[in-house]
C-alpha cells in the first residue's frame, strides 16, 4: 500500500471513529428523557427520599431492567448481522478476551448505569448530567497510563474544552436546584461520582481487548455480564439479606408506562453503546469518550423538546464551547492521524 493510500485509509478510519462517537452522543442524550421520566411514574413517583434504602433498591432494580432489554435489543442487532456465532466463540474465551468485558460491566453497570439512575432519582437529572461529563477526563488518563494512548496536547486541550462546555450547560440550572431543595444529599451525589468514575473506567478498560475483538461481539458481551450480576447476584442478595421488597417493586414495574420507557431508554442505550464501543479502536478510548461526552448538548435538546422548558442563554454559551472542542480534538486526529497509540523505542 502507498503512502498516499495510507493516508486515505487513515483518514477514512478517523471520520468513521468520530461519526460512531458523535451518534453515541445523540443516543446517550436521547437516554436522559425516558431515563428520568420513570421516576414520575408509580411506584417510584411515591418513593420517600426520607427513606435512602427504598431508593437504592429502586435505582437497582432499574438498572436491572435497564442491563436486560438492551442486551436483548444487541442480540435482535447481532442476529441481524450475522454474527451471533461470533458472539459465542469470544464469549467463551474467557481467559484472554471475555474477563474484560465481565470487569467492564462492575465498572459501567454497578458503578456507572446504577449510579446515574440513583443521581437522577435521588437529585435530578441535571446533576447526573453534570457529574457524568467528568468521565472522559477519568477514562482518557487511565487510558494514557495502562496502556499508553496518545493524547497530544490539542486532544487534552479538546477534552478540557468539551467538559467546560458542559459545565457551562448545566452548572446555572444545577446551582438553582441546590438552592431550592436545599440540604445535601450525599447519596444522589455519590451516584453521579460513580457515573462518571465507572464510564471513564469502563472506556479504558475495555480498551485491553478492542484489538482482538468485534465491538458489536464485544459490548453484547459485557451487557449480559452486567445482566447476570444483577439477576443472578445483587437483586437476589438484597430479597435475601434485606427486608425490601425487591420483587415487588420488579413486578409493579411491569405496568405499561414504566416499562415502556424502560424500553425506549435500553433500546436508545443498546445502541449508544454499540457506537461508543465501535469508535474505541478508531480513534482511541480517550478522543472517543469526550466526542461522546457532546450527550450533553443533546440531552439539553431533547429534554426542551419534550417538556417545551427552552434552554436559557448560557446554554449557548455552553453549545459553542463543547463544539469547540470537538473542533480541537478533530484538528489533533487531521495532525496525527492514525497515531491513537504510542510506540515503545525498539517494538
Amino acid at each position: 500500500m502507498s503512502s498516499m493510500h495510507r493516508q486515505q485509509y487513515l483518514r477514512r478510519r478517523t471520520r468513521w471513529g468520530y461519526g460512531w462517537a458523535l451518534w453515541a452522543a445523540v443516543l446517550w442524550g436521547a437516554w436522559y428523557v425516558p431515563g428520568t421520566a420513570i421516576w414520575h411514574e408509580t411506584p417510584l413517583s411515591g418513593l420517600s427520599q426520607g427513606s435512602p434504602a427504598n431508593f437504592l433498591m429502586a435505582a437497582a432494580v432499574l438498572t436491572a431492567f435497564h442491563a436486560c432489554l438492551v442486551v436483548v435489543f444487541q442480540l435482535f442487532w447481532l442476529a441481524a448481522l450475522g454474527k451471533l456465532a461470533d458472539f459465542f466463540r469470544t464469549l467463551w474465551r474467557f481467559g484472554g478476551i471475555s474477563k474484560w468485558y465481565f470487569l467492564a460491566a462492575v465498572m459501567g453497570g454497578l458503578l456507572a448505569n446504577f449510579g446515574s439512575y440513583l443521581a437522577m432519582g435521588y437529585v435530578g437529572a441535571v446533576f447526573a448530567a453534570v457529574a457524568g461529563l467528568l468521565y472522559p477526563v477519568v477514562g482518557a488518563t487511565l487510558a494514557r497510563l495502562w496502556y499508553r494512548e496518545r493524547i497530544g496536547r490539542r486532544a487534552a486541550l479538546g477534552i478540557a474544552v468539551i467538559v467546560l462546555g458542559g459545565v457551562a450547560i448545566y452548572l446555572p440550572a444545577l446551582l438553582g436546584e441546590l438552592d431550592t431543595e436545599g440540604g445535601a444529599r450525599w447519596l444522589g451525589y455519590l451516584g453521579g461520582a460513580l457515573a462518571a468514575l465507572g464510564w471513564g473506567m469502563e472506556g479504558a478498560i475495555v480498551g485491553r481487548a478492542m484489538d482482538v475483538t468485534d465491538p458489536d461481539c464485544g459490548v453484547t458481551i459485557r451487557y449480559l455480564a452486567e445482566a447476570l450480576y444483577w439477576v443472578l447476584l445483587i437483586l437476589p442478595a438484597l430479597a435475601w439479606l434485606t427486608p425490601l421488597p425487591v420483587y415487588r417493586l420488579a413486578g409493579e414495574l411491569w405496568a405499561w408506562r414504566p416499562l415502556l420507557y424502560l424500553a425506549v431508554g435500553a433500546l436508545s442505550f443498546a445502541f449508544c453503546a454499540v457506537a461508543w464501543y465501535k469508535s474505541f479502536p478508531l480513534i482511541g478510548v480517550g478522543r472517543g469518550q469526550a466526542i461522546g461526552a457532546f450527550y450533553a448538548m443533546f440531552a439539553t435538546l431533547f429534554t426542551a423538546a419534550f417538556t417545551l422548558n427552552f434552554p436559557e442563554w448560557y446554554f449557548l454559551i455552553g453549545l459553542a464551547l463543547v463544539i469547540a472542542g470537538g473542533f480541537v480534538m478533530v484538528s489533533d486526529s487531521e495532525r496525527n492521524v492514525g497515531a491513537v497509540r504510542l510506540v515503545e523505542e525498539g517494538a
